[in-house]
């Protein structure tokens, strides 16, 4: 393996170098086709304009920018130098801009467009060192003028690589020759998460961090030299830009795309791809379409597709019975599993068949034909999802990470995908589940998972009690995640431990922060967001009894009982206008993060009960004793 990622990606250029590396969209929305080699040389270019601005080893470098083709240029580049990216999408606040790039002191950004620039310029004074912006837009006369004024200077990214060119004619050798300088245990970025005071930490991850992932993909994917790749997540993200990495090693193409529908959809015809990795969100809205495009179909169809899909489901289920693919967590016998499975699959078998081309060949059609299978992470996988691609004869496979483990600790392997596990560990990577104790508990026990790896970070930047709080002196790092194990080292998330939220979408979410927001209200006593594995967050809320009384007895709005007060369109609207005012994007909330349902508690939270003795939520208690109150939140 090859001590950088540059490194990994020059040994590409110089194996396949006609192969096509990337397919991105031009003006006309037309895929345009780059080979490795040209790929290669847009970085070394890059990388020169960086030098000639005067970016040195070790230097930390912002990015600010969604995807598009010159940001994976623009993260090799700045590696192949020796420098490090701190990446950021463009939905981030002027608020998260100013402390992450004051706070690892940045000395030049790159940003995707003119938006950007004005949010750095309005939050100068938190970026003293901050003196260079690259853009990959063009910037209009007024924000060049404003960023002047600021004392910043502003590039267009070609204008960059044009200097870098002429610099490396002059000097055709130099950057490889910093290349070649770079070691595994080089940082080549810091990732910031929300931080549950709602301060962001730093995730510092190095080159072996994300280089040790990659050989375990060979198990995971049977990929092939040229097979293409759609990509829709936002590569800022560590998950997103981890499998990017992890295509260009298996010798393969990324093509970008939306996880828009209709976008996406016709993204799947043109291009024809062969895998994509996506959150689960955007394979329930793939489902939902096929769903709607079958049952469109005329009588027949939209009768029988509900039988169709359950011999599917029954067909996989036996297969999987039949050959091992059914999680181990307390000794199964598999050959008595087979002699269960064999009879019934072969019943089925011709079923199956008929359906397949019937119904599920032009569903898998209508995506490219080629699709072999996908990659689902950043959220529990919905079971509905899964079952639904497996019986139309497209697997989808769930994979497991967090940033700090850069971020892929385990994924199903193609050959052995077994439901309801989040897959078998990455090679070289180990697990533990242990108890409240520390005690480490066997397979089929639930507990608290920790992991050992290559892929670990580094720590939290300049947060030494933060890193030595998530990991071990010996290495573990604490994902506060709760889980089981199998026999066979799979992995089955079964709670969470922490109060992070992660959506359907893959966005992590802090509720603390907007917990502790809305109780600024005179109306609340007692929060708490919920929203685990949904497409969005909502809120339970205790109000202050007394208070809404009063506005009850003043607007003349019925009293029969406190419950049926709470039940009053006005008391709701009420709550949730105020709800909205103090969780906005002008309180530094980003769209996510805004609630987007209440329910409204009659009963306050007790101590011992909802609150522990800190008066701090007993968040599962919370959970478990109003469950029927939070699904009825998320209910179509």
């Amino acid at each position: 393996m090859e001590q950088t990622l540059p490194l990994m990606f020059r040994e590409r250029a110089r194996t396949i170098p006609t192969v096509v590396a990337q397919y991105a969209k031009d003006a006309a929305g037309h895929f345009q086709l780059k080979t490795y080699q040209q790929f290669y040389n847009e970085i070394l270019d890059a990388a020169s304009g960086f030098l000639e601005l005067g970016v040195k080893r070790a230097d930390h470098i912002g990015i600010i920018s969604d995807n598009r083709q010159e940001w994976i240029i623009t993260d090799f580049a700045i590696l192949s130098i020796g420098a490090l990216d701190i990446p950021r999408g463009c939905d981030s606040t002027e608020q998260e801009i100013a402390y992450i790039f004051g706070f690892t002191e940045c000395g030049l950004c790159v940003v995707e467009n003119q938006k950007q620039i004005r949010k750095i310029i309005s939050r100068r004074e938190d970026l003293p060192q901050l003196s260079t912006l690259v853009s990959f837009d063009p910037v209009d006369e007024s924000t060049l003028a404003a960023a002047k004024d600021a004392g910043i200077g502003v590039i267009l990214f070609g204008e960059m690589v044009e200097m870098g060119k002429r610099r490396r004619s002059q000097n055709p050798l130099e950057i490889e020759t910093e290349m070649e300088k770079g070691r595994e245990e080089d940082l080549a970025t810091i990732i910031f998460t929300s931080g549950t005071t709602g301060e962001p930490k730093g995730v510092m991850l190095t080159h072996k961090n994300f280089l040790v992932q990659l050989p375990s993909f060979r198990l995971v994917f049977e990929v092939k030299t040229g097979d293409v790749w759609l990509s829709v997540l936002p590569v800022w993200h560590v998950f997103e830009r981890c499998i990017e990495y992890i295509i260009f090693y298996l010798n393969s193409g990324i093509a970008y795309s939306k996880p828009i529908s209709s976008m996406l959809l016709l993204d799947f015809q043109n291009i024809r791809p062969h895998w994509m990795v996506s959150v689960p969100r955007v394979w329930e809205s793939i489902m939902d379409w096929s769903n709607r495009h079958v049952k469109s179909q005329g009588w027949f169809f939209k009768n029988g597709f509900e039988f169709f899909m359950t011999v599917g489901i029954m067909y996989n289920y036996f297969f999987d019975l039949t050959f091992g693919r059914i999680p181990n967590f307390h000794g199964r016998i598999r050959f008595f599993d087979f002699l269960m499975g064999c009879i019934p699959l072969l019943l089925l078998s011709p079923i199956q068949c008929l359906t397949w081309l019937i119904v599920f060949r032009p569903i898998k059609k209508r995506l490219g034909g080629r699709f072999k299978a996908g990659l689902s992470g950043g959220g529990s996988l919905p079971l509905k999802v899964d079952l639904f691609f497996n019986a139309i004869g497209m697997r989808l496979q769930e994979g497991y990470g967090l940033t700090e483990a850069a971020p892929l600790v385990s994924a199903r392997r193609y050959r052995t995908p077994r439901r309801t596990t989040v897959g078998q560990l990455l090679l070289d990577t180990e697990v533990r589940i242990v108890d409240d104790n520390g005690v480490p508990q066997p397979p089929g026990r639930n507990g608290h998972l920790q992991v050992r790896g290559g892929q670990v970070m580094q720590g939290y930047y300049r947060k030494p009690e933060l890193t030595a709080a998530a990991v071990s002196p010996d290495g573990w790092l604490k994902t506060g995640d709760i889980a089981m194990t199998t026999y066979d080292n799979e992995i089955r998330i079964t709670g969470r431990a922490k109060d992070t939220i992660v959506l359907r979408g893959g966005e992590n979410i802090e509720p603390v922060p907007i917990e502790l927001k809305i109780r600024e209200s005179p109306w609340v006593s007692h929060c708490m967001v919920v929203g685990q594995d949904q497409k969005y967050i909502a809120a339970l809320i205790v109000p202050v009894q007394e208070a809404l009384m009063s506005f009850a007895e003043e607007n003349n709005i019925p009293i029969v009982d406190y419950e049926l007060l709470l039940q009053q369109a006005e008391i709701n609207e009420l709550i949730s206008n105020e709800v909205s005012r103090l969780v906005s994007a002008q309180a530094g909330f980003k769209t996510y993060e805004r609630i987007f349902k209440v329910k409204l508690i009659p009963k306050p939270f007790e101590v011992e009960e909802e609150l522990t003795a800190k008066m701090e939520l007993r968040r599962p208690r919370v959970l478990a004793k109003y469950g029927k109150e939070i699904g009825s939140l998320f209910k179509s």
